[in-house]
C-alpha cells in the first residue's frame, strides 16, 4: 500500500513538471511572436476636412497624411506659404518679399491631436529671386528598419539669390522623437570650359550625428535621396 502512494505522488510530480515545461515552451514562443510581429505601414492621404479640431498650422497644405504604428495613430501635414510679403517682419528693403516652409507631426487620442514636433525653415527681405519649397515627390513615410515606428522624410530648398548659384538644400528625417539631418547645397552648370566640358558648382552636404551613428539603412536612404535631387530642376 505504502509503495503504491509513493508510485502515485510520484507520478503527480512528473505530470506537473512536465505541464510546467509546456507552459514555460508556450510563453517563451508567445513572447518571441510578439517580439517579431509586424507592424505593416498602410499611409493614407488626408484632407483638411479630416483633421482633429485641435489641429492647427500655418500655410497652404502640400501633404497631409495619417498611419498607425507602434507609437499610435499619426499625423503629419507639410505645408507652404508661397511667395508673400510678410508684415509682422521688419523688412530693409521696400519690395523684399518672404517665404516659409512648415512640417507638423501629431498624435491622436481619443480624436484629440497633440502636437510632437514642428520644422520650420524660411527666407525673410529677399529683395530678389525668393525659393523655400519642398522638393517635388520627395515627402516619405517609410519604415526602412522594420521596427515597427514609421519615418519621416522631407527634402527642401531655401534660397534668395538673383544669380545661377545654388540652393540650401535638406533632408530631416524623424524617427518618433528622433532627427536627422542632412544639410548642403544642390547643384548647378554655371557654364562651360573651353573645351565645351560643363562646369558646375554646389552639391556637396554633411550628415548629423544621427545620421553617421545610426541605422546604415538611414543614412543609404539619404544618400539616394540626395543624389536623385542634387540637379537643379529650374521647373521645380
Amino acid at each position: 500500500m505504502k509503495n503504491i502512494t509513493i508510485l502515485c505522488l510520484l507520478i503527480i510530480i512528473f505530470s506537473s513538471c512536465k505541464s510546467d515545461k509546456k507552459d514555460s515552451v508556450k510563453e517563451s514562443e508567445t513572447s518571441a511572436l510578439t517580439e517579431s510581429k509586424e507592424y505593416p505601414l498602410v499611409v493614407n492621404k488626408i484632407d483638411s476636412t479630416q483633421f482633429p479640431a485641435s489641429i492647427k498650422y500655418e500655410g497652404f497644405i502640400k501633404n497631409a497624411v495619417r498611419w498607425k504604428d507602434k507609437s499610435g495613430e499619426n499625423i503629419v501635414i507639410t505645408s507652404e506659404t508661397g511667395i508673400y510679403r510678410n508684415e509682422k517682419l521688419k523688412h530693409e528693403f521696400e519690395d523684399s518679399i518672404d517665404a516659409e516652409l512648415y512640417a507638423y507631426h501629431f498624435i491622436l487620442s481619443n480624436n484629440e491631436a497633440t502636437q510632437t514636433w514642428r520644422v520650420k525653415d524660411f527666407i525673410a527681405d529677399c529683395p530678389v529671386d525668393i525659393t523655400a519649397s519642398f522638393v517635388k515627390n520627395t515627402f516619405k513615410i517609410t519604415d526602412l528598419n522594420k521596427n515597427g515606428i514609421a519615418e519621416v522624410w522631407l527634402m527642401y530648398k531655401t534660397v534668395c539669390h538673383g544669380d545661377v548659384s545654388p540652393s540650401n538644400m535638406k533632408i530631416i528625417m524623424y524617427e518618433g522623437n528622433s532627427k536627422y539631418a542632412m544639410r548642403g547645397e544642390n547643384k548647378v552648370q554655371v557654364g562651360s570650359d573651353v573645351n565645351d566640358k560643363a562646369s558646375f558648382i554646389g552639391g556637396e552636404f554633411k550628415l548629423d550625428a544621427n545620421f553617421k551613428n545610426g541605422p546604415k539603412v538611414f543614412k543609404e536612404y539619404a544618400q539616394n535621396l540626395w543624389k536623385e535631387n542634387l540637379m537643379e530642376k529650374w521647373d521645380n
